[in-house]
């Protein structure tokens, strides 16, 4: 009995052949084996294609095996089925388009257009499309055809509108391991188009979590699951029933939201778009009357200076750019310019002061020497410090503060420009803006004051050194909340200082960083009121409550001289405002460190100035806003009551009316509980027991 080869051997001399007859010049079907399972498909006829006349032809599928392609008699035995035969676009006179199309319905395969996928395919039949030159067989093509009922490309499409479920009360996607329409996803135990027996063969591998369909995990208190081995029925006796997941609320309300595009280029794209007219928003471009950027040089993510970088509302900066005094050019007039102010029709003009730099060695480094005056010397802004007055979702004023140097018009180096930019509120005074309210915002100054009168400081400072990086000459800046920063400077030395003067020096440096004597808990604290959250400093000496140590007797050697100031903040959360964390400030603890001062002689020492460096450095410490209750001796001793590690939690027994349950606030379960205790009651009361009772 001759029995037909199985598939895969048939495969693989169908492609052989397929591989082999294009060298030879032959007639071949690209590809020679098709797996169909839509109604149309197609396949390429290569070669001598004059006088090529195409049949196709139904096989008979036998237990599951392909038959044997066999070009036998001229028919065209079609069936349900039509074969189209068109010239390709590319060479025609060599190639063919070979179609076939299934001509019934498939809608006919199932009684029932609602019914689930099913595992039996509708239509399953072997073709074989016969190309004849003349009278002899020259290829042929084998056609396997499995076919769904409920194929997605066999059904037309739908054009009802998705009805998108409630999100309050139902996930909006609480399957998503479901990625195929109508058919079943193999691991996807949650896939409702998925039988009973065909989930029962990857029941064990299903996907896990939420891509899986575990979108509303259960705990062990919930009334409706089933209790684990080992606990009794009776455990817990009350227990929590209710319908609430994480993934709840997440989403839009059932109505299709248009989705806000986000621009990339909008700093390149030529038409600006200018929603001023309507009010800033946070981050929005200021804009001028003329539709165009109002620019401040800033830094980039990657450390460049951008000079037509535009200024974003609410946004404050403090940057430096360095360049070249070759290639400095100097910018727009400020004055002239005409800022739009976010109402319709509204503008402001920026106030601007001059102010003349006094020592340019702060900005300006490897000058070189002139020989000759040249021409007429000319103005290089050093530093730039914009202050913009907000009320609402406009800006009322903007003032500015230049700081220029006057340099030679031929002169060479390198120069450190300064940019700064503050919105503050209308109303505020000082310039003195909250950081918080209540609690502290990250980047915000921290609020400071001192109660000895002597200064109107009122904040902590850091060294923002620039050109030779001189304490001298260094600027400060505030400390900001939330940012462990390191900053230093440094002190000309000579070889024959004198040590307690050095100390003293030093000292003195460190201080002017803190001088103030409070720090705010909150952001918002009264610089009026004293007792409206201010902590006073712990300070800690630079040096020991005696006498100051004993001086080396080796010139150009000083010991323990103070050089780095450690200044940590101690804060936590301190609850939540609308939702959103405040955090508070605890206390905060100034330290000095001293080390061995050595004057750094090269082959010989010199009577020059040594450089040495002291530093400041702050550090934020987050500690928990309460503390862990320590475990009673009653825990330590009987560990079977510990709901971690037992099944049975018998400080769980009454989960709904314990600390535990979060699902309410705890006034409404002492509420509901005080309410079923009256019922009980009632109930006894009313029972007929106390009433036989009553009566006797």
């Amino acid at each position: 009995m001759h029995l037909s080869p199985p598939v895969p051997l048939l495969l693989g001399l169908l492609l052989l052949q397929g591989v082999l007859r294009p060298l030879r010049g032959d007639l071949v079907f690209i590809p020679s084996v098709i797996r169909m399972s839509g109604p149309v498909v197609s396949a390429s006829l290569v070669g001598g294609t004059e006088d090529v006349t195409v049949y196709l032809t139904q096989l008979r599928d036998e237990m599951g095996l392909l038959p044997v392609p066999t070009c036998g008699e001229l028919n065209n035995e079609t069936g349900d089925w039509s074969l189209t035969v068109t010239p390709t676009v590319v060479r025609p006179e060599n190639s063919l388009e070979v179609t076939v199309r299934l001509k019934r319905d498939l809608q006919s395969c199932s009684s029932n257009g609602t019914d689930p996928f099913l595992e039996a395919p509708c239509i399953v039949q072997a073709l074989l499309v016969s190309a004849f030159h003349n009278t002899s067989c020259s290829a042929h093509l084998l056609i396997h055809v499995e076919i769904y009922a409920n194929s997605s490309l066999g059904q037309n499409a739908s054009e009802n509108v998705t009805v998108v479920p409630n999100q309050v009360y139902q996930p909006l996607g609480p399957c998503p391991c479901n990625l195929t329409a109508g058919a079943c996803d193999i691991r996807c135990c949650c896939d409702q188009e998925c039988s009973s027996d065909l989930t029962a063969l990857f029941r064990e591998s299903c996907f896990p979590g939420v891509f899986g369909g575990d979108v509303n995990p259960p705990f062990d208190q919930l009334c409706s699951i089933q209790m684990s081995h080992g606990v009794p029925d009776w455990f817990p006796f009350l227990c929590v029933q209710l319908a609430n997941s994480p993934f709840l609320g997440y989403f839009y309300h059932g109505s299709i939201s248009s989705g806000h595009q986000v621009s990339f280029d909008i700093y390149l794209h030529t038409d600006l778009k200018d929603f001023s007219d309507f009010g800033y928003k946070q981050g929005d471009p200021v804009m001028t009357v003329d539709k165009a950027y109002f620019t401040i040089p800033q830094v980039s993510l990657a450390g460049q200076c951008l000079y037509n970088a535009p200024v974003a509302f609410l946004q404050n900066f403090d940057v430096q750019c360095v360049t070249s005094l070759e290639e400095y050019l100097e910018r727009d007039g400020i004055t002239s310019a005409k800022i739009k102010n976010g109402a319709m029709g509204g503008i402001v003009t920026p106030k601007v002061i001059y102010e003349e730099a006094t020592d340019l060695d702060r900005f300006i480094t490897n000058t070189e020497t002139l020989l000759s005056t040249g021409p007429a010397p000319r103005n290089v802004n050093v530093e730039e410090h914009y202050i913009f007055r907000w009320n609402n979702n406009t800006i009322s004023e903007i003032n500015v503060r230049i700081i220029r140097a006057e340099i030679n018009a031929q002169q060479k180096g390198i120069m450190t420009q300064r940019f700064t930019v503050k919105f503050l509120s209308y109303n505020s005074g000082n310039e003195q803006e909250w950081s918080g309210n209540p609690g502290y915002q990250l980047g915000k100054p921290v609020r400071a004051l001192s109660t000895n009168g002597t200064n109107n400081v009122t904040t902590l400072h850091l060294w923002y050194p620039a050109g030779r990086s001189l304490c001298s000459t260094a600027t400060r800046k505030p400390i900001l909340f939330g940012e462990n920063v390191l900053s230093g400077c440094l002190l000309e030395v000579g070889i024959n200082e004198n040590c307690t003067k050095l100390r003293e020096n030093a000292v003195e440096l460190l201080d002017s960083l803190v001088q103030v004597t409070h720090v705010a808990m909150r952001g918002n604290s009264d610089y009026n009121d004293l007792s409206d959250g201010w902590l006073e400093i712990i300070r800690v000496d630079a040096l020991g409550a005696g006498a100051d140590p004993p001086d080396s007797n080796v010139s150009g050697i000083c010991l323990d001289v103070p050089a780095q100031l450690n200044i940590r903040i101690l804060f936590s959360d301190a609850g939540a405002v609308e939702g959103m964390t405040q955090q508070e400030i605890l206390g905060v603890e100034t330290r000095f460190s001293s080390v061995t001062w050595q004057f750094q002689c090269g082959l010989t020492c010199e009577d020059k100035a040594d450089l040495f460096p002291i530093g400041a450095s702050v550090q934020f410490i987050k500690i928990p806003a309460q503390l862990p209750h320590p475990l009673t001796r009653f825990q330590i001793n009987f560990t079977e009551y510990d709901c971690n590690r037992n099944e049975v939690c018998w400080p769980q027994l009454l989960y709904p009316l314990t600390q535990y349950y979060r699902g309410e606030p705890y006034s409404q379960c002492v509420a509901k509980s005080l309410l079923l205790v009256s019922f009980i009651i009632l109930a006894v009361f009313l029972s007929n027991p106390w009433i036989r009772i009553h009566k006797a």
